[in-house]
């Protein structure tokens, strides 16, 4: 991999970035597609390391319900096991005639009263199997108050509703050309002081040594108003932009990352939300334009977004 050894010398570096400038200690991207950093911490425990409330808040949907339902079960399996080692005719009202039978009368009596339901048709006899019920309760009224807080926290935080192209491009602008990238909202979300910085990462030989740089990109517009439709975020290549004489060949040769941080106010929580993404050189592409992506309905009554159309391009030639 050829390292760039020479940049605009009108474009200014950043050095509040929070990030190295160290290349040799990085590995990857600085930012995952998904917007997180693109850091493992070591040297501390797993459980120091890891917030399990926010894990649990931003897992996908299938994976928090997947333990929710997975923690269900094996907690009922493990005290429906104490109740077998217990006795099982410390379960009065229990009917057994199998080993399995004994396990399935533990296992629902477990659920009774783990969820506190108490159908009654079984109940403890002894102080063993009562303690061990009254024990089983308190971890259930726990638990589920856990639980309903997690639900509700997912449920009610505030996020940001925006998607990003999966693509950026350099595109034709103005008789010279520019870096493009494109976001638009995706659900019913009112999206007002809509804000965007665009940050380059580059990995360059000086001295004799790989360092990243950081240049900050200036932008056609950086705000808006109100996002319903798409924006196209535009920085123009001009002389004080450090890809200012960028061939094709040094796009697709370099060491680089454009990192996109968007904020924006969310009437509906009365929030501020944030959203960030990267594109690391091999996902931008040389001399494309964006398609338009909303026309207007066969009545000329409302303006149709498609969102499938986000990150659709065609090719173009760049003089």
């Amino acid at each position: 991999m050829a390292f760039l050894k020479r940049i605009n010398s009108k474009a200014k570096a950043e050095t509040n970035t929070g990030f190295g400038s160290n290349a040799s200690s990085y590995g990857g991207r600085f930012i995952t597609k998904n917007g997180n950093a693109n850091v493992r911490k070591s040297g501390i425990g797993l459980f120091d390391s890891i917030s399990w409330y926010h894990t649990m808040l931003n897992i996908p949907r299938w994976k928090f319900f997947l333990i929710i339902v997975l923690f269900y079960f094996l907690v009922n399996c493990f005290f429906a096991s104490l109740y077998l080692l217990n006795g099982i005719e410390h379960l009065q009202g229990a009917r057994v005639y199998t080993l399995a039978d004994k396990f399935g009368q533990a296992f629902f009596f477990s659920i009774q009263t783990y969820t506190t339901v108490g159908y009654g048709h079984i109940s403890p006899s002894g102080f063993t199997a009562s303690f061990t019920a009254a024990v089983e309760a308190l971890f259930g009224l726990l638990s589920f108050a856990i639980a309903t807080g997690l639900f509700y926290g997912r449920f009610s935080k505030p996020k940001a509703h925006i998607m990003f192209s999966e693509n950026a491009i350099i595109a034709p602008y103005n008789n010279g050309k520019a870096l493009m990238m494109r976001i638009t909202p995706y659900k019913n979300a009112n999206l007002t002081d809509v804000e965007a910085k665009v940050t380059l990462g580059l990995q360059m030989e000086e001295n004799g040594k790989i360092t990243n740089k950081f240049f900050f990109l200036d932008l056609e517009m950086s705000h808006v108003n109100l996002l319903n439709l798409s924006w196209t975020i535009v920085h123009p290549i001009t002389e004080t932009s450090p890809f200012y004489g960028f061939s094709e060949a040094e796009f697709r040769n370099s060491v680089g990352e454009i990192i996109v941080f968007v904020k924006a106010f969310d009437d509906m929580f009365s929030n501020t939300v944030v959203k960030r993404t990267s594109y690391v050189f091999d996902e931008i592409v040389y001399g494309a334009k964006f398609v338009p992506m909303f026309t207007r309905n066969d009545n000329d009554t409302k303006t149709i977004l498609h969102i499938d159309k986000l990150n659709t391009f065609e090719k173009v030639i760049l003089s």
